[in-house]
């Protein structure tokens, strides 16, 4: 009887010590930091103090000249901090991770190269069907910074600006109050003799909390609406005192309405904001009262609330002046992108040390829940549930 040939030899069958996956080896990062282009957006991605600390790890950064010009970083600074800049905005688009606070047109996306990796706001109520269309064909990867969560459940870049939303409707409707902008003369706080001058806040989320705290801050009596029970009890323990709360009850929010100086609108909706504000008791409202809608870039929380610009904030309906500039955090250009800045850097290091994007988003849950597009690849189903697109799992394909 002949013997059986086998395949393996008897090493093949001996038992194996389990084999670990072997760590990429440190990658070189090629960024590219362009001017914004959208109206009044005057924030940039990366301060050059950032650029310092990722020029020291061996990456290159390229930055359009100017791009930090109304933030007051001027091409010296980001010269002098290792960068490179460039006069050609083609030789920006094609760094192989190219940064920018605004979703890129679609142009822009045309200038970028292949496999490229993009970090930007998605604005997805903002989108077209298009614009995914344009990253698919160049196969980019794609990570939209307001979709970005950490280990805490917070998405860091979303609350930071929405602090500074916060803070500045405040001191936006103190500057409106005075009379040389038609305001009806009241300083915004509390002067010994004289009432303080009444908030009315109608959400206590991030944007709630940070503008009671600069209103209390300035003496001003707070009102603070929202329909959650858990999200008021939160702010009154974050705040470390007592104040005036209410669930939005009509009635209620209508008389604190009559009486206030200042209502600022800071609720937040899945799609649209939510209108709690109807025409009828903004008309109640006293002559030369200030309306500051944050929530204006969801559609508004105020039933009179219409889009401005940041060269035309302020419309008056029924004797109120109404601020309705969807994007705050761009007045105070500096501060917010030093705040984006801060944020950034610490994953642009952790994907330089881990060899890549790739090899970086398969550790950092923070940067998967980011990650819309991946080599031209949707993977985000609020996404695809907006826009009818076929979307696969980013774990699927990252493992």
């Amino acid at each position: 009887m002949s013997q059986q040939f086998s395949p393996f030899s008897k090493e093949d069958l001996m038992p194996k010590p389990e084999m670990l996956e072997i760590k990429k080896q440190k990658g070189e990062l090629f960024i590219g930091i362009p001017k914004e282009t959208r109206l009044e957006e005057k924030r940039v991605c990366l301060t050059p103090d950032a650029v310092a600390a990722l020029t020291a790890h061996g990456h290159r950064v390229v930055v359009e000249t100017g791009a930090g010009e109304h933030s007051h970083f001027n091409d010296k600074d980001y010269s002098e901090a290792g960068a490179k800049i460039s006069y050609s905005t083609e030789d920006v688009f094609a760094c192989n991770i190219v940064l920018k606070v605004e979703p890129p047109s679609l142009h822009e996306i045309e200038m970028m190269n292949a496999q490229s990796t993009l970090f930007s706001a998605l604005q997805l109520k903002a989108q077209k069907k298009e614009y995914f269309e344009a990253l698919a064909k160049k196969r980019i990867t794609a990570l939209a910074f307001d979709f970005i969560k950490d280990e805490h459940g917070v998405y860091p870049i979303v609350k930071s600006l929405s602090e500074i939303a916060g803070i500045a409707s405040v001191l936006i409707a103190s500057e409106l109050m005075n009379k040389d902008n038609n305001g009806n003369g009241w300083l915004l706080g509390s002067i010994s003799g004289v009432p303080p001058t009444e908030v009315v806040i109608i959400g206590a989320g991030t944007v709630g909390e940070f503008a009671a705290r600069s209103a209390i801050g300035l003496g001003a009596s707070v009102k603070v609406f929202d329909n959650s029970i858990s999200r008021l009890r939160q702010l009154q323990h974050n705040l470390g005192k007592t104040i005036y709360t209410s669930t939005i009850q009509p009635k209620t929010l209508q008389k604190a309405l009559r009486r206030c100086h200042v209502a600022i609108g800071a609720v937040r909706g899945k799609n649209r904001a939510p209108v709690l504000i109807t025409e009828t008791m903004v008309e109640q409202m006293r002559e030369g009262a200030v309306i500051v809608d944050v929530s204006i870039d969801r559609g508004g929380c105020f039933e009179t609330s219409e889009i401005t610009t940041h060269s035309k904030p302020t419309f008056k309906k029924h004797d109120v002046i109404h601020y309705c500039v969807p994007n705050i955090p761009s007045r105070y250009a500096r501060t917010a992108s030093l705040s984006i800045s801060n944020i950034f850097t610490p994953y642009l290091l952790n994907i330089g040390e881990e060899g890549g994007i790739e090899n970086a988003a398969r550790f950092d849950k923070s940067l998967q829940k980011g990650m819309y597009f991946y080599h031209g690849i949707l993977t985000h189903k609020s996404v695809a549930d907006w826009f009818s697109l076929p979307f696969r799992d980013i774990n699927l394909l990252l493992f």
